[in-house]
């Protein structure tokens, strides 16, 4: 009599999955955001993205004892109740890493950035936040680092400066946080009024951490009273209300650069996100999984020029397809041509 797998739901979005958790689970593959509760009768183990909050409500009364996520952040996991459940979480952290500081410097320098005289403020030096630094520093930019956790814990390599004062000495700003409501660092709202008043005419902003790290409100205004200029990949309300766009449709026609929170997507990160995700299950459940073909962890690249990473990215398509069709977010986002990481 043949063993009976258990079964595994995951994301139909994770790419690159398919045939290699087959051999251990029955596996469906389904919609992140559609994925309920009915769904997990059953399962071990839940695969997803950044749309499946996970929680009591989703995962309570189930046999999940896994729950991984192919992405950098997360903030879709309610990590206490998890906990309570006793539920194994794990997220792929720096998988896109690279991705989203290629995101970052190729629009910067279309921005006019010049690393030969102007200074980049830094927010977040975790994985995305130390190569968008690395890099700047490569370029021959000033680069000024805020990160209050980093500095409570006494990691000397950087002059860690307060958000104020970090505000009112750079030319441009990125932020890379993950976003949090609570705890000794909430990082909703955290380029609040306050903070964008601090700013000097002209700097650029850029957000491609999380749609709630930025009050888009007093960035708007900003934009007009004091010639800001705006990168935005990551939105509040990106989902808006029953799946439907909650985009600002001001800050989507005034920003320099809008896209659909496409900045991590290249074929690499992909690859990465899935292979940590797979090794972590396989860990877990006490199997090998098969990894063959996918990308290893990141390596700095060996010549690095601004003409080089302008030419390695250009976000005019999906920058024109978002204006045209803003209700079309998720569509633009789950179907978007990964890029290449390798131009750098």
């Amino acid at each position: 009599m043949s063993e009976i797998r258990p079964r595994l739901v995951c994301d139909d979005a994770v790419p690159m999955m398919e045939g290699r958790l087959e051999q251990f689970f029955n596996v469906d593959y389904l919609p992140g955001e559609q994925i309920t509760r009915a769904d997990l009768k059953d399962a071990k183990a839940l695969i997803v993205r950044t749309r499946t909050r996970c929680d009591k409500s989703l995962l309570e009364g189930t046999d999940v004892s896994y729950v991984g996520t192919a992405t950098i952040g997360m903030d879709h996991f309610n990590v206490p109740e998890l906990t309570e459940l006793n539920i194994y979480y794990t997220n792929a952290p720096g998988c896109n890493a690279p991705a989203v500081a290629q995101y970052v410097w190729s629009c910067l320098l279309r921005a006019g950035f010049d690393p030969a005289r102007h200074t980049l403020g830094v927010v977040g030096k975790g994985n995305v936040g130390g190569i968008v630094v690395e890099w700047g520093r490569r370029l021959g930019a000033n680069i000024l680092v805020c990160d209050p956790p980093r500095k409570e814990k006494g990691l000397s390599d950087e002059d860690y400066l307060s958000l104020q004062e970090l505000a009112q000495k750079v030319d441009a700003i990125t932020f890379h946080t993950p976003l949090s409501h609570s705890g000794p660092h909430p990082s909703y709202h955290l380029a609040d009024e306050k903070i964008i008043n601090l700013l000097k005419p002209g700097t650029i902003l850029v957000n491609a951490a999380r749609g709630g790290v930025v009050d888009e409100i007093p960035l708007l205004k900003a934009m007009h009273s004091k010639n800001l200029t705006a990168i935005i990949d990551t939105w509040e309300n990106e989902t808006g209300i029953n799946g439907h766009c909650g985009l600002n449709p001001d800050l989507l026609r005034e920003a320099f650069i809008a896209t659909p929170h496409i900045a991590g997507y290249s074929l690499q990160g992909k690859q990465r996100a899935s292979r940590m995700i797979l090794e972590t299950l396989g860990s877990h459940f006490g199997f090998s999984p098969d990894t063959s073909g996918l990308e290893g962890p990141y390596t700095p690249p060996t010549v690095l020029t601004p003409q080089i990473i302008i030419n390695s990215y250009n976000p005019a398509v999906e920058m024109a397809q978002l204006r045209k069709s803003p209700e079309d977010f998720e569509r633009l986002r789950n179907t978007y041509p990964l890029r290449n990481e390798t131009g750098l």
